[in-house]
Order: structure tokens, then sequence, then C-alpha cells
């Protein structure tokens, strides 16, 4: 796909959501990498029962028209979107139009269109290095301008013909190292973290060392546990003990 050489396209402003499979409008038409997105007159296909039959609004036509609502809506500012609070629905960007255009107050009505850049909010593409490859090739498909915005930074992410450029790269790095630092500190067993010991309850950490903890389970029992013997259960978000767990009873009371 490109953008026609022969004319110059108008530049409006726009928000999509973005899934799995790429851009999606807010009314959730997909905008697929490498291919213009031709407008389609939904009021002459979309029909309602009426007296036993379905009809269509109108005759089908070539979108837009100035007499209906079809084609490819695009702002005329960005301002215009930030003061609706559109730009808050997901990822707002530039956007090429062409063909027929139809023009309006604030924005215009377009018959083709493809992103010319996109700013993303930077919790936007994710912390796990897995899920941030897959999120940064499906984005790369698109071959256009991307930024990542927030907090005052406005940084370049990818570059349209020249791949990604590493001041984005460098902050997702950041990003990510944060993250795995931030997940570590909080799946370190410390003293006063409650455990859920098979068979006992909830036990509360008294000590912990690379090798074994001791925890109080009703403010009494002792327990010695093995740390290698103990996890981090994601569904239940908690410290578990394993079910092989080996866990002793020091066999003396703590009476409060």
């Amino acid at each position: 796909m490109s953008i026609p050489d022969y004319i110059s396209p108008i530049i409006g402003y726009r928000v999509w959501k973005w899934e799995k499979t790429g851009l999606k409008s807010l009314c959730g038409e997909r905008w697929k990498p490498s291919q213009l997105l031709a407008a389609r007159c939904r009021a002459s296909v979309v029909v309602g029962p009426i007296a036993g039959r379905a009809e269509a609004v109108h005759d089908a036509h070539e979108p837009p028209q100035t007499n209906c609502t079809c084609g490819v809506y695009a702002s005329k500012s960005l301002e215009q979107l930030l003061t609706t609070g559109y730009a808050k629905c997901g990822i707002h960007g530039e956007v090429y139009l062409w063909g027929t255009v139809v023009e309006h107050e604030l924005g215009w009505r377009a018959q083709f269109a493809y992103p010319k850049s996109l700013f993303l909010p930077p919790d936007l593409i994710p912390s796990e290095t897995k899920e941030m490859e897959s999120c940064l090739e499906a984005f790369a498909a698109y071959s256009t301008d991307i930024f990542i915005v927030g907090g005052g930074q406005k940084i370049p992410l990818c570059r349209r013909g020249s791949g990604f450029d590493a001041a984005g790269l460098d902050y997702l790095i950041g990003k990510r190292t944060q993250y795995y630092a931030r997940r570590q500190r909080d799946r370190t067993l410390m003293r006063g973290d409650r455990v859920a010991v098979l068979g006992r309850g909830i036990a509360v950490v008294e000590r912990v060392d690379s090798t074994w903890i001791q925890a109080v389970v009703w403010n009494k029992c002792e327990l010695r546990i093995a740390r290698k013997c103990i996890r981090w259960d994601k569904r239940n978000m908690r410290w578990e003990t394993r079910p092989s767990a080996s866990v002793e009873t020091n066999g003396k009371a703590t009476a409060k």
C-alpha cells in the first residue's frame, strides 16, 4: 500500500484502539497494516425489521456523500481531540485522507485513509519481554512514524522507512528493567509476609534466609519450612507451600 503521490492527501487527526490484531476504530473497524482503509456506507446496508422485511436506509453509493454520514472521520486539529476527550480513548495520531473528502467545520469524512503517525501512551507496550516483542512487531508492520508520549515526553520509537529508533528502544529497555526489578522486589519473601501452608493455614514469616524460613501459625505454632518449597502463586496472588513441602514443627508453643 502506498499513499498516492499525484495528489496531496489531507492530514487529519483521529483515535484508534489497539488489540492484538492491530489498530481498530472506536467503532470496531480494523485498520490492516499496509492496506488503505476504504470507507463503506453502512446506512445503505444496515437493515431493520419493518413489517416483517428488511429495508436499507437509502440506496448504495460511493462514500462519502454530503447528504449522508458515511466516510472515514478525522478531526482538523489535535486540540479538538484533546478538548472532546477522545484522545484518552486509546492511541491518537495523524491520518492521511484522500479520494473523495467531505469537509465539515471541525473535520473531514474521507473515502480512503491510512495512519501517518501514532502517539502511544507509555503503558500500552507491555514490559514482559515476549509480549513487548510481539507488540513492537505488530506496530512496525504499519510502516509509519510512532512515538511514545507521556509525562511531557515525546520519544521516537519507530521511523517510517528507517525502522526502530534507538531513543524509543532505550526507553523500553529501561521500562523493562524497572518492571523486572519491581517484580523481583514484589516476589522476595520477607519478614511479615503471609504464606499459605497446606493443611495448616496461613503462617506469618518471622525469619527468612536463602535456605529456611521460620513462620508462626495462629500466633502459637512455629513452623520451619525449606525456602525452596515456597512459591508465588500467580492465580491466588500469594505465597504458598508446594504440595510436597516438608514442614517441621519446632515442638514448642508461644503464648501471647
